[in-house]
């Protein structure tokens, strides 16, 4: 695994660091609980913290009450322990639009940035100070103007300040290539964990981080075990992924829980994940997940506000955009989970005012791109957002865009899940569409291609449903839908792999699966000339030398102020076009 084991003996730790993690970042990990030790010790916080004043502090924290009335809490007999969750941040710094579902239509609200976050977190850590870990589940330095013209390298010293204990390479932690994903990920001062990312071929030993970390809370030894999605390589631009092999989490995990469990006498183990609800689902019902007291997951950015129960686990997920918190707090006696209480917790500024100084580093972090970034390029009077399944004003906006631009036959964008909502502003009626705001939309600025066969287009078709709908999760991308113009797409969710696709319309005739068509979409890096879009073997594919946001902007320029709506480019006939998630069968609603 080419980990050291932490050689530190003040810190009473059983951790496991790469040569990567040097002394400055071992000290400072564990300096910040002897620190808060000294620091809390004198409010009668040790060991189970359960003093008068951290009982007042946890009167307005709703759920938790439930822990505090715990006998075994009251008589000091049990422990505490607390981890605080959050994942899919991409990058968004700032507070931003947020969009909810309440009574059957969309709601936006004031959510996130990264000095309410900090707040938050610090104000969390106290009500548990010497028993509380907080961990990322990745896609953190990707999806925004500054981690795209940075590669990431910005946003790592803002993730640091947070004082994060442990983190996961996401998906698109990998976008910027195998080199930088390192550079990235071993900047953290965390912990850093993934079980299934490997150097080239060795899928034995060498693993790009450790496949596992262990936490010693008052005498209580937390495993965590860390999986990224198998499917990176293929959901996204080959590219990306040069020189990493992935593996699924079956392949092995039963093998670190038992590691875990007997070896190093964890009482708790966790799967941080990074693979979408269906595929963490699915693993919470496989054996080889026996042992593991909860999955933490990530990646479809799903709202779980109740952990949804599976044969051998439990799995959660906690949003996106640094717009929520997952908080779980177990109570443990004699070495047995005797209580557990899990919430979502909205990053409220109203509730949880700024950071001052995270927010000092946040506005110098941003200041050497503040002037492109905030350039305004359009308009909009719709909300954009990007939060359905089957079709999104946004993505109607780009893909509107490409085909004013290019006049083909169809145009398509990629299925994306990130990027928060821009709500117009309720006097003028306008939302600023800026640079910034075009990178979280688009943060891969890519070339387009062409000319494609109508059976082709149909078959791609249905491979795309089977990547977002498929009945097996492990075969299920995680994003959403393909976007496009210029086509009337019928489809059937429910139906068997194949048999989907109900109807094609092309320009408002039905599709002549004979005939050669004028495609549009991103070319991916890595992908054979012939490819396009995840589409194979297509005729005349032709890369026409023009960057996606150069046609935004220059659509944008023309037909500003822009109202992209929902106009059934995408019809289920077994789903309403307001879809918010892939999951069926568990008692689980997207708000």
């Amino acid at each position: 695994m080419n980990n050291e084991k932490c050689n530190d003996p003040s810190c009473g730790c059983d951790c496991h660091h790469t040569p990567l993690e040097n002394e400055k970042e071992k000290k400072k990990d564990h300096g910040y609980q002897r620190r808060d030790f000294i620091k809390y010790a004198g409010l009668g916080a040790i060991g189970l913290g359960l003093g008068p004043a951290l009982s007042y502090w946890l009167q307005d924290e709703g759920k938790i009450k439930e822990i505090i009335k715990n006998p075994a809490i009251i008589n000091g007999k049990a422990q505490r322990y607390t981890i605080l969750h959050t994942s899919d941040i991409h990058g968004q710094l700032d507070i931003h639009d947020e969009f909810f579902w309440e009574n059957g239509k969309a709601v936006y609200k004031k959510r996130g940035g990264f000095a309410t976050l900090s707040t938050m977190l610090n104000e969390l850590r106290k009500q548990n100070p010497l028993n509380t870990l907080v961990v990322d589940g990745g896609d953190c330095f990707q999806g925004s103007g500054i981690a795209s013209l940075t590669q990431g390298q910005a946003i790592v010293p803002l993730v640091n300040k947070l004082n994060y204990d442990l983190v996961l390479p996401g998906n698109w932690e990998v976008v910027y290539g195998k080199e930088m994903l390192m550079r990235d990920m071993n900047n953290y001062s965390a912990a850093k964990v993934c079980a299934n990312m490997f150097h080239n071929d060795d899928l034995d030993h060498d693993t790009l981080f450790p496949p596992y970390q262990i936490f010693n809370l008052g005498g209580t030894k937390i495993g965590f075990v860390g999986y990224n999605d198998p499917l990176t390589p293929v959901r996204q631009s080959p590219a990306y992924s040069k020189g990493i092999k992935f593996t699924k989490p079956e392949k092995d995990l039963a093998k670190y829980v038992k590691i875990l469990r007997e070896q190093h006498g964890c009482t708790m183990v966790f799967v941080l994940s990074h693979m979408g609800l269906a595929q963490q689902l699915h693993l919470s019902n496989e054996p080889c997940a026996e042992g593991v007291d909860y999955i933490l997951g990530a990646d479809t950015h799903e709202r779980i506000r109740e952990p949804l129960q599976g044969k051998y686990t439990k799995v959660t997920e906690p949003g996106a955009f640094a717009s929520f918190v997952g908080k779980l707090d177990i109570v443990m006696e004699n070495g047995k989970i005797k209580d557990e209480v899990y919430e979502l917790i909205d990053v409220d500024p109203e509730r949880y005012p700024a950071d001052e100084k995270m927010q000092r580093m946040v506005d110098r972090t941003k200041k050497p791109y503040k002037k492109v970034l905030s350039e305004v390029i359009g308009q909009t009077r719709t909300t954009l957002e990007r939060y359905y399944i089957i079709e999104t004003p946004m993505d109607n906006l780009i893909t509107d865009a490409v085909m004013w631009k290019m006049k083909t036959d169809i145009a398509v964008s990629n299925g994306f899940r990130f990027c928060p909502p821009l709500v117009p502003d309720p006097v003028t009626g306008l939302a600023d569409i800026t640079k910034d705001y075009l990178w979280s939309m688009l943060p891969v600025n890519s070339e387009v291609k062409t000319d494609v066969k109508g059976k082709q287009i149909w078959n791609w078709l249905e491979s795309e449903l089977e990547n977002a709908f498929a009945k097996d999760p492990t075969k299920r991308f995680g994003g959403w839908f393909v976007r496009f113009n210029g086509m009337q797409v019928t489809f059937t969710i429910g139906n068997e792999k194949g048999k989907r696709v109900q109807e094609v319309c092309i320009k408002g005739e039905q599709i002549d699966l004979e005939k050669t068509y004028t495609m549009v979409a991103c070319e991916r890096d890595g992908d054979p000339d012939n490819m396009l879009c995840r589409m194979r073997n297509t005729h005349n594919s032709v890369s026409q030398g023009i960057m996606l946001h150069d046609v935004i902007e220059e659509y944008l320029a023309e037909f500003s102020p822009v109202a992209p709506k929902l106009d059934g480019r995408a019809v289920a006939t077994d789903a309403l076009p307001t879809l918010l998630t892939q999951v069926k069968g568990v008692n689980y609603q997207f708000r």
